[in-house]
């Protein structure tokens, strides 16, 4: 085809872009698909960073090429990774505290809960991949753009609180697993944490789909431990379904039951994870024109809202867990990871229900860490500016946690762990309405999503979302500290 009509394309450093959105040349016909945005809409092409150092985790920008001739399926196996990446920060460690105490005091009532919020934390990312995606720039850089200089510098400095906060669930979490499952101390777990998630990104090296890839093996790993798990406790189908769709309405009255609510809400929406996706997705070569671009962001959406899906069935299960062998059995104070360890074998009468518990956890803190590793880049790079090597600025990222974790294992002993990891869950739905805002007001944003822009009914869903949001944070945070929900 004639190119000569297009808009100049920016180079991006080392990529010449592609004119069309044709990357087999040698296969088809390089044909014009729909016409790229005029230039007085400042959207697509316009908004291609200048150069690959100003792109968000520019290692991985637009690397993963993106077929546009073939069928649905071909298509749509490009886009399926990122929203892995997300889904595990909706199962980390943190979730485990809430969603076993819930299950084990209040029987499968709370089930409504993990639903909605689950429900909530798709849209959410869902806004979250469309910024990323149609304005090429993650939140933090969009933050950076728009906002004063103080504002940047607290929101990033918050930001970087609530990853440590996050990493430290994640170390704490792997480090308990090792103790359960293999009578390691402690300390050495948050020690021998630390290292693995060095080796796994200096291997891991550029490629985005090698990280994916041990991502989706290990929460196989945590679905395949849970239902064994279930189908040797056996809990019931009836109840399940009543306290899924069913809320109970007490939850208001009932303090405890608020708590645990609140609890599960703030350890289920991550404010790190909107960060992250809105990032990664930008690793999927999209093309520059309208229509490529709203199928760009279905493909994303399906593979975001179904691996949320499965993060749901996770933290489902976690409770369901609970319900059916701790509340059940008559245990309802079960509200830590090693009590229901010891617990669900004496219950379930057989060991191995434990150990698969204890091997799900630890594949839980071990994703957890890669993509809290890498939100602690996309955060500290689209904030300020600071492009550290990668291997430097994740070593950083783990003392930050490791550091914490380890000295409160040493001075208050292995008892601290509960009440760390329950405090790590509070810091970070203290973050939220510092993500959610941002995101809500950029993505609503006709200048610089064009007409990808929210409309006006998902403008006021997404800021109802974000004022229930901290509407329940600011309840968590009173009652913690008025201690009325221990």
């Amino acid at each position: 085809g004639n190119s000569s009509s297009h808009a100049p394309h920016k180079a991006v450093a080392g990529r010449p872009h592609q004119h069309d959105v044709c990357h087999d040349e040698d296969d088809f016909e390089c044909d014009e698909v729909a016409i790229l945005l005029p230039k007085d809409q400042e959207t697509l092409v316009e908004w291609e960073p200048q150069n690959l150092e100003e792109a968000s985790i520019s290692e991985m920008y637009r690397s993963i090429k993106i077929p546009t001739h073939g069928n649905w399926w071909t298509k749509m196996s490009k886009f399926i990774g990122p929203g892995f990446l997300v889904a595990v920060g909706y199962m980390d460690p943190g979730n485990w505290m809430t969603d076993i105490a819930a299950g084990s005091m209040f029987d499968y009532s709370l089930l409504f809960v993990v639903l909605m919020s689950s429900v909530i934390a798709m849209f959410l990312q869902a806004l979250s991949l469309r910024l990323g995606m149609v304005t090429r720039r993650d939140i933090a850089q969009h933050c950076r753009d728009h906002y004063p200089r103080w504002a940047v510098t607290f929101l990033w400095v918050t930001a970087e609180i609530a990853i440590m906060a996050c990493d430290l669930a994640e170390v704490i979490g792997s480090a308990v697993a090792l103790k359960l499952l293999f009578n390691i101390p402690l300390v050495w777990g948050v020690l021998i944490t630390a290292l693995d998630v060095i080796v796994l990104l200096v291997l891991s090296g550029r490629n985005m789909r090698w990280i994916e890839g041990i991502i989706l093996t290990l929460m196989l790993t945590i679905i395949a431990c849970f239902a064994v798990d279930l189908w040797i406790a056996k809990p019931d189908g009836l109840k399940i379904v009543e306290g899924t769709f069913w809320p109970d309405f007490d939850i208001i009255t009932n303090s405890s039951k608020l708590y645990l609510s609140v609890g599960i809400m703030g350890a289920t929406i991550m404010p790190h994870n909107l960060y992250l996706h809105s990032s990664i997705v930008q690793s999927r070569d999209t093309p520059l024109h309208v229509e490529g671009m709203r199928e760009s962001l279905l493909f994303a959406t399906i593979d975001s809202s179904v691996s949320l899906t499965l993060a749901f069935f996770v933290n489902a299960a976690i409770l369901i867990l609970a319900a059916a062998t701790f509340h059940r059995s008559g245990h309802p104070e079960v509200a830590s990871l090693d009590t229901a360890y010891t617990i669900l074998a004496d219950v379930l009468g057989t060991r191995a229900a434990s150990a698969l518990f204890g091997v799900a956890l630890l594949a839980s803190g071990q994703q957890s860490t890669i993509t809290g590793t890498m939100a602690g880049q996309i955060v500290m790079e689209g904030f300020i500016t600071w492009s550290l090597r990668p291997e430097v600025r994740r070593l950083v990222t783990r003392l930050a946690a490791v550091l914490p974790a380890a000295a409160m294992v040493v001075f208050s002993g292995d008892d601290a762990v509960n009440s760390l990891l329950v405090l790590s869950q509070v810091v970070l739905s203290f973050q939220l309405p510092f993500v959610i805002f941002p995101l809500v007001q950029f993505s609503s944003d006709p200048g610089l999503m064009g007409e990808f822009a929210n409309s006006r009914g998902t403008k006021v869903l997404a800021y109802l979302c974000a004022v229930l949001v901290v509407a329940l944070n600011v309840i968590l945070v009173v009652q913690t500290f008025a201690g009325d929900g221990s």
